[in-house]
């Protein structure tokens, strides 16, 4: 019997008892096939082995591969035993009849692992020029063969097979262990971005302080200016979330496709103007009646302002009616919610923090800061204590922030009011938009501002004299610091929800910020949020508690110009001019 080399095929006991069938009466597949011509021997293959010879072609298989097996484990050289039912699955597909020289088999060997070049690969594929393929049933004998074309098998001398080099093996990377290098410079890249942006939000915070304070010295005309473009930017940023070309289409109308979007942002800044014009022209009207009721060329708007002003609204409705067009009549009145709902909430909410500035600057001033303050001790507390998570809207909120946040707002309150409660430029009502912080502004001081002394229980005072050392009757105090507690309590407990609420607004339309008009802030919405609802509380609490109702020359003044005739005008000029020179004043 000749024997190969450099061809060897594999295959256990079991395996290989598994694949024999005994062949006492023929299965219904062998039956059916008896109807066909008989099989003619190939006269070009192999002789056929009797059992003897298949016997001790496997007894001599055997043997030559424990000795193989043996060679193999002094190197380490050992493999799993489930390769041996893989590699007789992958060598089944290029099955053949074997040789005596050619057929191993042996119990719980180990088969090498295959090769992974392309001449191994091509022998493995396809079997020996010398067996041919055939039909593998052999209906004269009493058992059925199937042998698999295994890859080769080690060499035969041990000293040929390299020992792996431990050294080159490589592992992949754990968490516990130190990041790679690509996983450094991410690291790096992701501080070097926070760096970055802690330094622009810094330098911006700073810029927006200045800015504010520089307006502020300035005059009441610039920071009414400096209100009107804040509310300008918040609601473009508002209203540019409600597109139509971000909703589908109503119908699916091959008219309406690829037409322009019959909505046009003319419409949104037409609302815009006319409503900005009814509210501010209705505080111009209250706060300069002076200079207005006695200005022919402003008289007309004066006295006719809000059917002017219905008047253009009716217009912009008419333009909306319009421009509906089919296809897109749900996302149109859609948007002219959203617009109206915008206007309601940014613009109503300017126009009240302007008046709060033509009241006196301090009711502008001081209330702002205590957001800003209230936002700042928030930020600080909780990145020391916080631990608690407020609410789920603001995950970066914590209780600890809010509750230290409270008490820090009302010790600054009472302390940055009262330093600015002093200043005549803070606490007079606008006169003339022309005055700023160099100008001498006088005025009869509203009574919260003038100190008053509130007398104390008798035996406390007892008390608090032997304590002190010298006797205390009463404690000196201003009106106005007890109001500042009350706008440190709003700006503490209640104005965070206005940010609270520009969260949940972020999170409904998946963005992070409202848009970019602040580097390092986001969008005028994100700094706003709070002090729209400042704002509004301060004017209603203002116009409440504080405001003094009393006549005016302006008032009076009012009352002439729209409820007296031209002939009672005349005569009423007549009747105070007769009774100043009645009073010695020449007129």
């Amino acid at each position: 019997m000749s024997k190969r080399a450099d061809t060897k095929l594999f295959t256990t006991k079991s395996a290989f008892d598994a694949l024999t069938v005994e062949d006492v009466e023929h299965s219904g597949d062998e039956e059916a096939g008896l109807d066909g011509p008989p099989l003619q021997p190939d006269s070009v293959g192999p002789p056929k082995l009797s059992k003897s010879q298949q016997k001790k072609a496997a007894k001599h298989a055997r043997t030559e591969k424990r000795k193989q097996l043996k060679a193999a484990a002094k190197v380490g050289l050992t493999d799993s035993p489930s390769k041996v039912t893989s590699s007789l699955g992958k060598s089944a597909v290029g099955s053949t009849v074997l040789t005596d020289d050619e057929l191993f088999s042996s119990e719980g060997e180990h088969l090498p692992p295959h090769s992974n070049t392309e001449s191994d690969r091509e022998a493995t594929a396809s079997p020996p020029s010398h067996i041919p393929n055939r039909n593998f049933s052999d209906r004269t004998g009493q058992r059925t063969w199937f042998f698999c074309f295994a890859p080769p098998p080690l060499p035969e001398k041990a000293e040929t097979i390299p020992e792996p080099d431990k050294r080159t093996v490589t592992t992949e990377p754990t968490t516990a262990g130190p990041p790679n290098k690509a996983n450094a410079n991410d690291l790096d890249v992701e501080r070097s971005k926070k760096r970055q942006n802690i330094i622009t939000r810094t330098l911006w915070t700073f810029i927006m302080i200045g800015g504010f304070v520089g307006l502020l010295l300035m005059g009441h005309a610039y920071l009414i200016i400096l209100v009107m473009l804040c509310q300008a930017l918040v609601y473009r940023e508002v209203t540019a979330l409600f597109s139509l070309k971000d909703h589908a289409l109503d119908t699916l109308d091959v008219d309406t496709q690829g037409q322009k979007d019959p909505w046009s942002k003319t419409l949104n800044w037409y609302f815009f103007a006319v409503t900005n014009y009814f509210l501010y022209g209705e505080s111009i009207i209250y706060y300069f009646k002076h200079v207005v009721f006695t200005d022919g060329q402003l008289l007309p708007f004066a006295m006719n302002h809000r059917i002017i002003s219905f008047t253009l609204y009716t217009i912009g409705f008419m333009g909306f009616v319009m421009s509906l067009k089919r296809g897109y009549l749900k996302q149109q009145f859609g948007l002219f919610c959203w617009v109206h709902m915008s206007l309601l909430l940014i613009v109503v909410s300017s126009h009240f923090i302007v008046n709060n500035i033509l009241e006196g600057l301090i009711w502008f001033w001081v209330p702002a800061s205590l957001v800003i303050c209230n936002d700042v001790f928030a930020y600080i507390w909780g990145i020391t204590l916080g631990r608690t998570p407020l609410i789920k809207l603001s995950p970066k909120k914590t209780v600890e922030g809010f509750v230290g946040a409270f008490w820090s707002t009302l010790v600054f309150s009472v302390l940055w009011g009262s330093y600015f409660m002093q200043f005549k430029y803070m606490i007079c009502p606008v006169h003339d938009l022309g005055v700023s912080i160099w100008s001498d502004v006088q005025c009869v001081p509203n009574p919260v501002f003038v100190r008053r002394e509130w007398e104390i229980w008798g035996p406390l005072q007892v008390f608090l004299s032997q304590i002190l050392g010298r006797p205390v009757a009463v404690i000196p105090y201003v009106p106005y610091q007890l109001h500042l507690l009350v706008f440190a309590i709003f700006a503490s407990l209640v104005a965070p929800f206005g940010g609270f609420f520009a969260s949940g607004f972020k999170r409904a339309f998946n963005i992070k910020d409202f848009g970019h008009s602040i580097p390092g802030h986001g969008g005028m919405t994100d700094r706003m949020d709070c002090q729209f609802l400042m704002g509004v509380f301060t004017y209603v609490y203002y116009s409440s508690f504080i405001r003094e109702h009393h006549v005016t020359v302006g008032s009076i003044l009012q009352m002439i110009v729209s409820g007296l005739s031209v002939e009672e005008q005349l005569e009423l000029m007549r009747d105070l001019k007769k009774y100043m020179q009645g009073q010695g004043i020449l007129v």
